[in-house]
């Protein structure tokens, strides 16, 4: 069975039921002093505070639930170096069954180690995609257990999309959201469910230079598979999945491209002004409002802070 297609607005809604018992409902904070340099009024949906520490729980732990008994049995399997893999295992624990998550060599140790501590059994591979979707899919030979895609799934993608039923309901005002984009599943999943709730919502993504695919796929008209990740983001270095960039372009989804010395310097100001730790791939929402003024002055801009997962022996600064 596939799942590699887009979830509706009752799939988010479901969603939202099936993880209230386990994810948290993460907070919004304000910052006079950033409102004044965006000179927008931001408010920052806090997903580090999510459990695991990233948004990606909520993804992990709807596709957890989506299973059948029969399914379970086997429990789940991906690839993935960072948030989703940490994400699955925590979900995988919620119900009792194994995990396992195919990691790249040379990932962020600090975030193996946090995939290790949630409980997952760990299966190393090559550094590149190929290998990290052979070893998955031999692994899910081996043990019967069931591919959960880190972005390409549409139970992930629904999961993902209850942060826009949240933010909405804790700030009716908005008038236009932005989030990261990577693969895509974070910002399909909140198109989806903000468009559902809100049609006239002005939608914004933010993507490093380095890593700008889906930019340069909206551009184009086409799937743009050429360019090669080369930026401090960890999180934001995956090509942006088909289904995905469907929506983005779909939803008219505005992307605004970053370097990572302005993705840098506004994480600093994230932790500086807000006081949280964020990973420097949520600083992209923040960098991008920043460089295109502009385009967000006098509004009410909800901005995705996705994960506060930093390996604090190696800050970008």
């Amino acid at each position: 069975m596939s799942h590699d297609h887009l979830p509706d607005f009752d799939q988010i809604r479901a969603a939202a039921a099936r993880i209230a018992p386990h994810a948290v409902v993460t907070p919004v904070l304000r910052s006079d002093a950033l409102d004044t340099q965006a000179g927008a009024a931001l408010h920052f949906k806090c997903e580090n505070f999510q459990r695991g520490g990233a948004f990606k729980f909520r993804g992990a732990c709807n596709a957890v639930w989506s299973l059948t008994d029969e399914q379970a049995r086997g429990g789940v399997v991906t690839h993935s170096s960072g948030n989703h893999g940490t994400a699955l295992a925590l979900a995988a624990a919620t119900r009792g069954i194994p995990a396992h998550v195919v990691v790249p060599e040379g990932a962020v140790q600090a975030k193996l180690a946090l995939i290790e501590r949630a409980g997952a059994v760990l299966h190393r591979c090559a550094p590149n995609q190929a290998a990290r979707e052979t070893t998955a899919a031999e692994v899910q030979r081996r043990t019967g257990a069931q591919l959960v895609h880190p972005y390409a799934d549409d139970r992930v993608m629904a999961g993902q999309g209850t942060i826009a039923l949240e933010l909405l309901a804790q700030v009716p005002a908005l008038d236009a959201l932005i989030t990261p984009v990577g693969g895509g599943g974070l910002a399909s999943g909140v198109a989806i469910a903000a468009h559902a709730l809100r049609p006239g919502l002005t939608l914004y993504g933010a993507e490093p230079v380095g890593a700008d695919d889906a930019a340069r796929s909206l551009a184009a008209g086409e799937r743009v598979e050429s360019v090669l990740p080369d930026t401090v983001c960890d999180g934001l270095r995956a090509l942006v999945g088909r289904a995905n960039l469907a929506a983005l372009r779909d939803h008219t989804v505005e992307v605004v491209t970053v370097s990572d010395e302005e993705t840098i310097a506004a994480m600093r100001l994230l932790w500086r002004e807000l006081r949280i730790v964020v990973e420097v791939s949520s600083a992209t929402v923040l960098a991008a409002v920043l460089k295109a003024r502009d385009r967000f002055a006098g509004r009410q801009l909800g901005l995705v802070l996705t994960g506060g997962n930093v390996d604090l022996d190696a800050l970008p600064w």
